[in-house]
């Protein structure tokens, strides 16, 4: 589906920002046992009411915590990113975790994988980055089986400095790396969707329609193909 106004949505990719030590770096930043709990209870939240085994795809998955962590659940699990760095350092993971994962390169406004070929499609904290964010909720409504459902979950653009806070400070992180990580959440801020321009941003995708919920400073965003 080509949007007329596509290039409203238009943005510049950070991909190409992800790469090697900023890569590790952002492991390492990910790595602590309060945000490690938060994504188990991640995986589980969002593989509630699936079928036994479903097919899952994470678009972005970055160090692959979330996309393990749903394959240790039972599910087949497939990830693409566009950071070949992330995409080395999930298959890793994945191996020390004795869990299979499909990681693949690639761009998330064209999945390489065949119409509906999932039951779920999750992306967490990376679409604010993505280039074409039309393309990539098209394709993401591409590879859903009928009736399937997209959670995207970022960052909220409405949210306040003082919520920033908050939420680094419930990272479990040391003072360095809190500040490290809140001056970057700072700048990410101007790059996320407030749910208003995202319901605009859906309906002109193939989904056409969207529920949206907010919780400290991210938006959550659930899509559901028409059965």
């Amino acid at each position: 589906m080509k949007s007329r106004t596509n290039d409203a949505y238009k943005n510049t990719s950070q991909a190409a920002h992800m790469e090697g030590i900023v890569a590790r770096w952002y492991t390492r930043q990910r790595s602590s046992a309060d945000q490690l709990a938060a994504v188990r209870a991640s995986a589980a939240h969002l593989a509630a009411g699936l079928r036994p085994k479903a097919d899952i795809l994470e678009v972005a998955p970055g160090p692959g915590f979330l996309a393990v962590e749903l394959a240790r659940l039972g599910h087949t699990v497939s990830g693409l990113d566009a950071s070949r760095s992330f995409v080395e350092i999930a298959r890793r993971h994945a191996r020390e975790a004795g869990v299979g994962l499909d990681m693949r390169h690639g761009d998330a406004a064209a999945l390489p994988f065949a119409d509906a070929s999932f039951d779920l499609v999750a992306c967490q904290a990376a679409f604010k980055n993505f280039g074409d964010p039309v393309g990539a909720l098209n394709e993401m409504h591409r590879v859903l089986r009928p009736g399937g459902t997209a959670f995207v979950d970022d960052m909220n653009r409405d949210v306040t400095a003082a919520q920033v806070d908050e939420e680094v400070r419930g990272m479990g992180l040391g003072p360095l790396s809190s500040l490290m990580t809140k001056i970057p959440l700072l700048g990410l801020r101007r790059r996320a969707y407030s749910p208003a321009r995202f319901r605009r941003l859906a309906a002109d995708t193939a989904f056409r329609t969207c529920e949206i919920e907010t919780h400290g400073i991210t938006l959550q965003v659930r899509l559901t193909k028409n059965a």
